[in-house]
């Protein structure tokens, strides 16, 4: 198994090629061993039976590509990992049975994916310890045997239109599934949806992904979208 990249790697400076495949070939090793154990999590010998597990496992992946540098071309590969991780989590959270116990973390798991992904869309650079995007100056200029000019600025968002609508599409109908998901619980427990507003995550699941599209905007970007009208309500 590939050791983890070691060392910061949040900052100005984008990695080099050979930090990118490092990083790359760490990632793809993991990812695999996760889908792996979550095809089999009904199993006795997965390492991923509950949801729980799971989280805790993605989590790791999810704080390492966040923490990719925002200058280019680190910063299509960050939105291009996170895109991939978003839509395999988003996909696999259903394919486990919830309880009352595991909601908060999970809220928090896809809490902290809508800080990451409003730090991307936004240019940042990520702060693990406050879980929250941060300016950075990048080089601005790039003088002509590849050196950075003195000139220093903040990045400019690095997702295209392309990304930003597969992005949409991927957090509605990861959205569309889980209120699907909670809807099949509440069916069969009477006591779920008091449950949920006794432990104030209600709107928290109403709120879901509401920073990362309100972000985005409206299909050309020209302006805000009900994130309320776009994501519904549990």
């Amino acid at each position: 198994m590939h050791d983890e990249p070691t060392g910061p790697i949040t900052g100005a400076h984008r990695l080099s090629p050979g930090q990118e495949r490092k990083l790359v070939d760490y990632l793809e090793e993991h990812l695999l061993n996760i889908t792996r154990n979550y095809k089999k999590r009904s199993h006795p010998s997965s390492t991923l039976p509950s949801l729980a597990s799971y989280l805790a496992a993605v989590h790791p992946l999810l704080v390492l590509i966040l923490q990719i540098p925002p200058a280019e071309p680190s910063a299509s590969l960050r939105t291009s990992l996170l895109l991939r991780l978003t839509g395999e989590v988003l996909g696999s959270i259903t394919g486990y049975r919830p309880d009352i116990d595991t909601l908060p973390q999970l809220l928090q798991w896809l809490d902290e994916l809508d800080r990451g992904w409003l730090a991307v869309l936004r240019g940042q650079a990520w702060n693990p310890a406050s879980h929250s995007g941060i300016d950075i100056g990048v080089p601005s200029q790039t003088a002509g045997n590849g050196s950075d000019a003195a000139g220093r600025g903040r990045p400019r968002p690095s997702t295209s239109q392309t990304d930003r609508t597969r992005l949409r599409s991927i957090l509605i109908d990861g959205t569309n599934q889980m209120e699907e998901w909670l809807a099949d619980i509440d069916s069969v427990d009477e006591n779920y949806q008091a449950a949920l507003e006794t432990m104030d995550m209600q709107r928290g699941f109403n709120d879901l992904f509401a920073q990362t599209l309100g972000e985005m905007g409206s299909l050309d970007g020209s302006m805000p979208i009900d994130s309320q009208r776009m994501v519904g309500t549990c």
